[in-house]
């Protein structure tokens, strides 16, 4: 073998390592996303509580996830993802032991809390450990696996907690949960040098100096493009966040399903976005528009999704139709993280990064009162029309953001 192919060998393995490291970590992050969720039905009898109080126990993770990703942002830029990544899946072991303890509705709350603040830490840190770790010509194909194991992540959890709380409790569920973060954190401290980006003082305050050069740290928040991002992920963690929380329950009771081809169907959903992940980081890698990726990818999602909505098909095809819904918002996913890529200026990516998907946190809090409300009004049908608008409206801020960076590509080839 000549030095060269070892060398290309050597680079190969390690962007596959730092891939599967973070992938990994990021699939432990969206399986915390539903730590709460797929209990639902334990916790209602349990704590005597409505599907809005369910709702709230959504929306504080998710606020207090928001409001911790911006702010978690600058601490990735400042002292390095790797410190951040590993404080968070800490964070994340803690609140699950937490949760599986709490005596009453309050401490359910405190719970969420605690996972929402270690959830915050994921999208700012991963794409920084990507962006700096993994070779420019494969990060259509990282962003796709992270994404794909984000999926994978939604899709164990349901599986895992309602598997282990039918046999064992809704404690013993969570006490389980609690077991993954803490081992995929040994795992990380083991192969920490590869998670390593150069992060100390004297890279704290070269980053510094620059972002002065650039309009000072708060200088992107300038950028239209940024904002247009950040409207795009609230728009579609709205539509997120229905079929996170209540897609079951609203199947259940729109076509009569039993809980298990409801959550079937929900499962459908994250396993085929997982499969439009592979084949969106294929188009992803070639495509120079992402932005018309992802407007035909959510023009499918949305109009299925209204198709359910009117439930004049079988209740045996809704699986598959919750598959096709889930497929349209996968092909979407890598051509969305290279989108931002595109916004970002140099130096800023962890607080770019960090504002951007605050965006996805604030939508993932409020879409569950929104859709909590609907359901306890006796409207599942609206919830799934709801889901196909907000997907439909995301075409047009992906638009947006593609147009404005289109101009400015040529405008800088021009110049």
């Amino acid at each position: 073998m000549t030095a060269t192919a070892a060398n290309v060998s050597q680079t190969l393995r390690q962007d596959a390592q730092v891939i599967a490291l973070v992938g990994v970590a990021h699939g432990v992050s969206h399986f915390f996303h539903l730590i709460l969720a797929p209990l639902f039905l334990w916790l209602k009898p349990a704590f005597n509580l409505s599907y809005a109080e369910l709702g709230l126990l959504m929306t504080v993770f998710f606020v207090v996830s928001g409001v911790g990703q911006a702010a978690a942002g600058f601490v990735v830029d400042r002292v390095g993802a790797r410190a951040v990544l590993f404080a968070g899946m800490a964070l994340l072991g803690l609140s699950a032991l937490a949760l599986s303890m709490a005596p009453n509705y309050g401490m359910l709350l405190v719970g969420s809390m605690l996972a929402g603040l270690g959830n915050s830490v994921f999208h700012p840190a991963d794409f920084t450990l990507l962006n700096k770790r993994v070779s420019p010509g494969r990060l259509g194909h990282a962003f796709s696996v992270h994404g794909i194991s984000g999926n994978l992540g939604w899709a164990a959890a349901p599986v895992f907690l309602a598997g282990i709380a039918g046999v064992a409790g809704w404690r013993t569920a969570l006490a389980a949960a609690a077991a993954v973060p803490f081992v995929w954190l040994a795992v990380l401290l083991v192969f920490r040098d590869l998670l390593q980006t150069g992060h100390g003082e004297a890279a704290a305050a070269k980053s510094a100096g620059t972002t002065q050069e650039e309009g000072g740290a708060l200088g992107f928040i300038r950028l239209p493009a940024v904002w247009m991002c950040f409207a795009f992920f609230f728009i579609t963690a709205m539509a997120l966040a229905g079929i996170q929380s209540f897609s079951a329950a609203g199947l259940r009771d729109l076509y009569d399903m039993s809980m298990a081809s409801a959550t079937a169907g929900q499962t459908a959903y994250m396993l085929a976005s997982a499969g439009g992940m592979v084949w969106g980081g294929f188009l992803a890698a070639k495509a120079t528009r992402h932005d018309r990726t992802i407007a035909m990818a959510f023009a499918l999602s949305g109009a299925f999704s209204i198709l359910i909505a009117a439930a004049i098909t079988p209740a045996w095809m809704v699986v598959l139709l919750m598959g096709v819904v889930g497929f349209g918002a996968g092909v979407a996913g890598p051509s969305r993280d290279l989108l931002i890529r595109a916004a970002a200026p140099k130096n800023a990516t962890g607080r770019v990064y960090g504002v951007v998907y605050s965006g996805l946190d604030i939508g993932l809090a409020t879409g569950p009162l929104l859709f909590g409300a609907l359901m306890d009004a006796h409207h599942p049908a609206m919830v799934f029309l709801l889901i196909g608008v907000f997907q439909i409206m995301a075409i047009l801020t992906a638009v947006n953001v593609g147009g404005r960076s289109a101009r400015r590509a040529a405008a800088t080839q021009a110049a």
